[in-house]
């Protein structure tokens, strides 16, 4: 990889563990669900007006919002709205990769290697051990919510698998429409029809100035940003080489927290993380000798690495 790519694939990571602050911002001053939808809604506006149809079928298109978007963003504002701490929940969220092999092969009848299966293996391990350690704190809820935000996450990686979009990024974007008004009801039901336009009448005030600073930074920064430069690089190089790039993320999401936050995580969380990534790392990729193993659709089997790391 050039020293310019190289750089490049860094700062993705970058910009994507700092998305998990500004959602932190966000949800000081807006309920979750509502923050959701609003997340959402201010890229889909002008991806219906401005960016092309990806030429997918439109259920595809459908499982790709509902899961990625709804179900992961929702359960992640949740938690982290409940008390999950910020760089954890950017660790706890990598769970997604071996979700995605795990339903690849339940669903779609997909193949993995023994390297693949150890990886899983570990990964589970680990999030066992982050489990059991909040369990010890009353503070277990938030860590199943993120689990639930991974899966998912990796039920829309199967829409994605299927849609096998010509160009990833307007895919994305375009899944950008679909959470808005599912998220947006879920919120008048749960937190009530007035709170989130009551945030919404009081953005003047501290709070909301720094809540629309991370909304900022979401929408230009983590996505439209971080995910044009993913794909340039996905687009020049092989998934394999540049995949492994973005478990910097709860490196740089946990750092952060710990700088700005004060976020001091446990040992075992550390210790945890440090298998976690190790156990992404393994299942997320095939290893050994390229085979030309592929999928039903005639994917490499590293392909669900390439996409699922499109939007933080």
């Amino acid at each position: 990889m050039a020293r310019r790519d190289l750089f490049t694939a860094l700062l993705v990571a970058v910009l994507w563990g700092c998305n998990f602050l500004a959602i932190h911002a966000l949800l000081g001053h807006f309920p979750p669900l509502f923050a959701g939808a609003l997340r959402f809604a201010v890229i889909a506006v002008p991806t219906v007006l401005f960016v092309p149809w990806p030429k997918v079928k439109l259920r595809h298109l459908l499982g790709y919002g509902l899961g990625f978007g709804t179900g992961q963003f929702a359960f992640l504002f949740i938690a982290m709205d409940n008390g999950m701490p910020t760089g954890l929940a950017s660790l706890v969220l990598q769970a997604s990769a071996p979700f995605t092999v795990l339903l690849g092969a339940v669903f779609l009848r997909e193949r993995f290697s023994v390297r693949q299966t150890v990886g899983i293996t570990v990964a589970i391990a680990a999030m066992v051990m982050i489990a059991a350690q909040r369990a010890e704190n009353a503070a277990l809820l938030p860590v199943l919510l993120t689990l639930m935000a991974a899966l998912s996450w990796a039920v829309g990686n199967l829409s994605t698998r299927r849609a096998k979009p010509s160009n990833a990024l307007h895919f994305t974007l375009w899944m950008s429409v679909v959470p808005p008004l599912p998220m947006l009801a879920l919120s008048m039901v749960v937190e009530g029809p007035g709170a989130g336009w009551h945030a919404l009448t009081t953005i003047g005030t501290t709070s909301g100035w720094t809540s629309m600073a991370g909304l900022a930074y979401i929408v230009l920064l983590g996505t439209i940003a971080g995910s044009g430069l993913w794909t340039m690089l996905m687009q020049k190089y092989p998934a394999g080489r540049v995949a492994p790039f973005s478990l910097l993320v709860p490196v740089v999401g946990m750092s952060a927290a710990f700088v700005f936050l004060g976020e001091r995580p446990h040992p075992v969380e550390i210790i945890s993380g440090v298998v976690l990534v190790a156990g992404v790392l393994l299942g997320s990729t095939q290893g050994g000798q390229r085979r030309a193993d592929r999928d039903l659709t005639g994917e490499d089997v590293e392909a669900p690495v390439l996409r699922e790391r499109l939007v933080q």
